[in-house]
């Protein structure tokens, strides 16, 4: 009988398109708010400093629960989280649509960030386990495209339905997707290719013995603090920290800001969420594969001197439409890419059964680096009057990134498997 791997339809293939949509409800929930946020201040009478923190309850609850929840992919499956976590985000969604109060609007949003705590790490866990690594750029950039596609389809879609009905309708149409994905969820996720007697899709024959020795050795008496140990995990997480920063600062802002600093409706204001999804697309299904090739430290440092260049450069644009336009889609084709080539980085410098744990982990840096952002953000932006310092310090962050990321050293697979008594990292397995 031949390997259940070995057919047309690999497994792989499944999982990568049930997450590929869940993903999509999540960011159309998380990146969508900066397209319903101008009509949610008008409507509840809030200045830019609430609406900011109202989605600061979202991450809060979001930073805290994401390690365990990558704790939790790691022993009780991605399955089940990923099922179980949709379901609420669901229910938060709903509850944003019934919100009339600031304090009602973050309780609403924090059942949601509950929810979306265990979307993106069960979901890279799952594309790194079900592709060999010589393939998980190419599949994390499939997987990402859901992103972007989210973000795309609500500065189209979004002010429509603001338009004809409410921006109350936008929460319930997103909770009812977010339930239909948490049935599909519940249906066809596996949580590792071992459970549905397959090998990950791609892997060569030679590349067998070593991924089973990898298997065998991280299976073994499994350390979740030994991760805290390796200057990688420090070093990476904070640069994670300043990207988060840097681009958060300017997604969540930069309708508000075309609505209200440079004077666009809100209809032409929204087309820069469309572009930043339609060009975060472009950039995710090209730069991910060739992480492959050209390694993930090289990209990741291409990545941030671009981010950095951008945002300087929409700090400069001043008044001019076209040019804000232009640096916001060069921003965007590297931000899709961002968030999934930090997380691939679990894969490239920790053991296989340890990457839920550190993308659960390095999702603290990321949250409490947005979480900054909109709250400084939002104060600068009421006490000034306009965004310019809040963006200076945006693109002066993402530059910070970059230097940080030159101190990431490799480790072999080598190194990682035959000597782990001199692996600091390791020195809490038992062989």
């Amino acid at each position: 009988m031949a390997p259940k791997d070995k057919k047309k339809s690999h497994w792989a293939w499944i999982i990568l398109a049930a997450c590929l949509g869940t993903l999509f409800i999540n960011y159309s929930v998380r990146l969508g708010y900066g397209v319903v946020l101008p009509e949610m201040i008008r409507v509840l009478d809030l200045d830019r400093t609430s609406g900011g923190s109202i989605f600061n309850f979202f991450l809060f609850v979001y930073i805290f629960l994401t390690p365990l929840c990558g704790y939790l992919t790691d022993r009780v499956g991605a399955r089940v989280v990923m099922t179980i976590s949709i379901f609420i985000l669901g229910v938060g969604t709903f509850l944003m649509g019934r919100a009339e109060t600031l304090f009602s609007a973050c309780l609403a949003f924090s059942v949601a960030g509950f929810g979306s705590a265990g979307m993106w790490t069960p979901a890279v866990t799952l594309v790194i386990r079900w592709f060999s690594p010589n393939r998980r750029g190419l599949a994390l950039g499939i997987l990402t495209t859901g992103t972007g596609l989210g973000f795309a389809s609500t500065g189209i879609v979004f002010p429509w339905i603001i338009h004809h009905l409410s921006y109350n309708y936008v929460w319930f149409l997103l909770g009812t997707g977010a339930f239909v994905m948490a049935f599909i969820n519940g249906l066809l996720l596996r949580s590792s290719p071992e459970e549905a007697g397959c090998t990950p899709w791609g892997q060569s024959k030679d590349f067998i013995h070593k991924s089973k020795a990898e298997l065998t050795f991280s299976d073994r008496n499994l350390s979740f603090t030994a991760i805290f140990h390796n200057p990688n995990f420090w070093v990476i997480g904070l640069s994670y920290f300043c990207i988060s920063y840097a681009l958060y600062g300017i997604t969540t802002f930069m309708v508000d800001f075309a609505r209200y600093q440079l004077g666009m409706s809100l209809e032409s204001a929204g087309l820069l969420a469309t572009l930043h999804g339609i060009t975060q697309i472009i950039g995710v299904l090209t730069l991910l594969p060739c992480s492959d090739f050209w390694g993930r430290k090289r990209t990741v440092l291409f990545s941030n001197f671009s981010i950095s260049v951008a945002l300087f450069g929409v700090l400069l644009a001043g008044s001019s439409l076209k040019m804000v336009f232009i640096f916001i889609g060069v921003m965007a084709l590297f931000y899709g890419p961002t968030f999934a080539m930090y997380s691939a980085c679990a894969g490239d410098y920790f053991p296989r059964n340890m990457i839920g744990s550190v993308v659960g982990a390095w999702t603290s840096f990321y949250g409490i680096g947005a979480i900054l952002v909109h709250w400084i953000t939002g104060i600068l932006r009421d006490r000034t009057g306009v965004y310019d310092l809040a963006f200076l310090i945006n693109a002066v962050m993402a530059f910070t990134g970059l230097l940080l990321f030159f101190f990431v050293k490799k480790q072999t697979d080598k190194e990682v498997i035959s000597r782990p008594a001199n692996n600091p990292l390791l020195k809490d397995f038992r062989l």
